[in-house]
């Protein structure tokens, strides 16, 4: 007789076979015909430690990924946007702790469904195999950050990421929403919020970026931000970027 946990994964399997006839085959096409599922802002989806039993697909919102040390102090490792898949390391427990910025929609898939499927299919294999690279390349550039430049660059750096991952996704649009806050940045950079502040202070009197509205900053000049970042020039400054910042929160 079968388990209810097998039952469950003869299902799940049954479902991504049918998603598969209508859906070109890819990993998202795995959580298509999963229910949505809805998180509050600061709601944790998992902890670092828990049993890794699903793997999720961010749908909308923003999720920050974040290590508490010994000592209490949070270090923040990264942030995941829409069309990212969420603890696809597939190791026995997640390696961090997720948690929402802003309200988010995930679809959630059970892990060992994920790995049946994709070690049976010669076109996810390398999909996945691309998904991990990218991970690896993601955490090299963050041990470049934090290891080798100052509080200025690490701050360029930051902004010109965000100016890049828009770019790549509309290069006409100039608006980009920045939901964290200082602390979040802060957290994320291996800075204080003080130190973040100056370092937007002094961009801003260089002439790099500029207030423009409520919560916003606008890159007036791309190139010189790639410079300060130690990356060269590699934007187009033909065009402003504007970044929305919420409200933010002091260290304490």
């Amino acid at each position: 007789m079968l388990s209810a946990n097998s039952v469950e994964q003869v299902q799940t399997y049954n479902d991504v076979v049918v998603a598969f006839e209508a859906e070109p085959l890819c990993l998202q096409s795995l959580f298509s015909k999963q229910p949505l599922e809805q998180l509050e802002a600061g709601r944790t989806l998992f902890f670092e430690g828990d049993r890794a039993k699903h793997l999720f697909e961010l749908v909308e919102g923003v999720l920050r990924i974040f290590k508490i040390m010994a000592d209490g102090r949070r270090v923040i490792t990264g942030f995941f946007y829409p069309g990212d898949l969420v603890g696809v390391s597939l190791r026995d427990r997640y390696l961090y702790s997720a948690e929402a910025v802003v309200p988010v929609s995930v679809r959630r898939f059970g892990r060992r469904a994920f790995e049946d499927t994709v070690c049976s299919s010669p076109q996810l294999r390398p999909q996945l195999l691309a998904r991990l690279c990218d991970e690896m390349a993601t955490a090299q550039d963050q041990m470049v950050l934090l290891s080798c430049k100052n509080a200025e660059e690490r701050v360029c750096s930051f902004l010109l990421k965000l100016l890049r991952r828009k770019q790549g996704q509309d290069r006409s649009c100039s608006v980009v929403d920045l939901p964290m806050t200082r602390l979040d940045i802060a957290d994320y950079l291996g800075l204080t919020i003080e130190t973040v502040s100056r370092s937007m202070t002094k961009l801003t009197c260089k002439g790099i970026i500029a207030p423009a509205g409520r919560h916003s900053i606008c890159i007036k000049k791309a190139s010189m931000l790639a410079h300060l970042a130690g990356e060269g020039d590699e934007c187009d400054d033909g065009y402003s970027s504007v970044i929305s910042l919420d409200k933010a929160r002091r260290r304490h």
